[in-house]
């Protein structure tokens, strides 16, 4: 357990705050860019702080406080324009640095600018990368945004999934440490839904678990016991650890599962973003494929018939565990076990980099931009990553898809969570050049990307 104090430091993210001062330091997703070429305006809530994502008509990216300097309206409200947003209520507009671009009454009777040049508003850095918009509300300078390797495969489908929660985001975070969740609340929580009337027949058990620290998080190794139906874990098994297999708990707040990130993106104290990357391989009788943008789409929570959680998919299931710990989990009354060393270690690191900030020490998963350019690929632990980066066997994927068409008869290809929308459905449909009913048959529609001839 913890006490009181130290599960506020770990969980209060505001400004001013120990862990809104650490997670500052970081760069975090957002929103997809794809959405800002739908809406240029989007107002967003990061590390509690209200501000205005837009994408103006140049195709710069600002993100600014959202409340204008003039008479504290909400610049969400307002417009885009070639250069900028302009404010709805008196026409006040500002620049991605946060500089005042123009008044139009006061520049009418002051045609110098000089109090235009006193206003400013509170702006962010931004960069696109891999589908996403990324903000840094830190002190300059940003460190570099990791170019982590996925974002460089183009033998796949991605897409990128929303959904809010009105939980605090440490919890959701722990669940990226915590290995034997997936032995009951996936695995064995499916198999009870499956025979609600019967006996389940429960999945392997964990029998090993090992936590390695690496440059930008923690690999967690996990062992299963040996079943005659092969229904064990080998590709988690410690012994192929740290760096080629496993789930990565990423520094600071997301999970890597090797085709998927999720960021848990803290928006104030008792709401969590969760942002979703999922990468599909495509067949490998097809090219590189050119998603621009990368179709995103906002995945539900709670089941509108009943308002409860939804609980049939591996990341609703965590939502429902998530939720049911309370808007902020009371840790002063747990009782932990051995099963739970990964979340003890990635407590203590946290409260021990809160400490490094303090002191003015190198933080962990940083780089500096003197240390690397942009443009480089990081490496972090892929199991079969030839899969990911070249494409897989068609004969393969077919067999996967003819698996996904009986288990999920509404049609959807995405496993992990609900509600797929049927554009998204059919984006993929292209992009794997099959046709909605058959599978192997080429879909005739408009194919985003070169083919090679199979």
């Amino acid at each position: 357990m913890l006490s009181r104090e130290k599960n506020e430091l770990l969980t209060r993210v505001g400004p001013g705050t120990p862990m809104g001062n650490l997670l500052r330091r970081y760069w975090h997703p957002v929103a997809p860019a794809g959405e800002l070429r739908d809406q240029p305006v989007k107002p967003v809530r990061l590390l509690g702080e209200d501000l205005v994502l837009y994408r103006d008509r140049d195709g710069a990216h600002g993100l600014v406080e959202r409340s204008c300097p003039h008479r504290r309206a909400d610049l969400s409200q307002g417009w885009v324009e070639r250069r900028g947003i302009r404010c709805a209520y008196h026409g006040w507009a500002f620049d991605e640095t946060g500089a005042c671009l123009e008044q139009p009454f006061e520049d009418t009777v002051d045609p110098e600018g000089r109090f235009r040049r006193k206003v400013r508003t509170t702006a962010y850095p931004t960069t696109e990368l891999g589908g996403l918009i990324w903000a840094y509300l830190g002190p300059a300078p940003a460190p570099l945004l990791p170019r982590f390797e996925p974002f460089t495969w183009d033998r796949g489908f991605v897409q990128v999934v929303l959904s809010e929660i009105d939980c605090n985001w440490f919890q959701c975070q722990e669940n990226s440490i915590d290995p034997v969740h997936f032995e009951w609340l996936h695995v064995n929580r499916s198999a009870t839904q499956r025979r609600p009337d019967g006996d389940a027949a429960f999945g392997p058990r964990h029998v090993e678990l090992t936590f390695d620290e690496f440059e930008f998080g923690f690999v967690c190794g996990r062992r299963t016991e040996d079943r005659a139906d092969g229904s064990g874990l080998p590709w988690a098994s410690v012994r192929t650890r740290p760096q080629s297999a496993g789930l990565v708990c990423l520094w600071p707040n997301a999970l890597f599962t090797g085709n998927h990130f999720e960021w848990r993106v803290p928006v104030d104290d008792t709401k969590t973003l969760i942002i979703t990357w999922w990468y599909s391989p495509r067949p490998t009788d097809l090219g590189p494929l050119v998603q621009d943008p990368v179709p995103y789409w906002y995945g539900p929570v709670l089941d509108p018939a009943t308002a409860r959680p939804l609980d049939r998919r591996p990341l609703n299931q965590d939502f429902a565990a998530w939720l049911g710990q309370g808007v902020i989990a009371d840790r002063t009354v747990e009782r932990l076990g051995r099963s739970d060393a990964g979340v003890i270690m990635l407590r203590q690191r946290f409260l021990d980099e809160l400490g490094r900030l303090e002191r003015g020490e190198r933080l962990m998963g940083l780089r500096e931009r003197d240390e690397g350019s942009p443009d480089t690929a990081v490496e972090l632990p892929v199991h079969d990553r030839g899969r990911y980066a070249l494409g897989v066997g068609r004969e393969d994927f077919e067999a996967d898809l003819a698996a996904k068409r009986k288990r999920f008869p509404d049609g959807s290809y995405y496993s992990f969570q609900e509600g797929q929308p049927a554009h998204v459905r059919r984006a993929y449909e292209e992009a794997m050049g099959i046709g909605p009913e058959t599978p192997g048959v080429p879909f005739q529609g408009f194919f985003r990307g070169p083919q090679e001839p199979s």
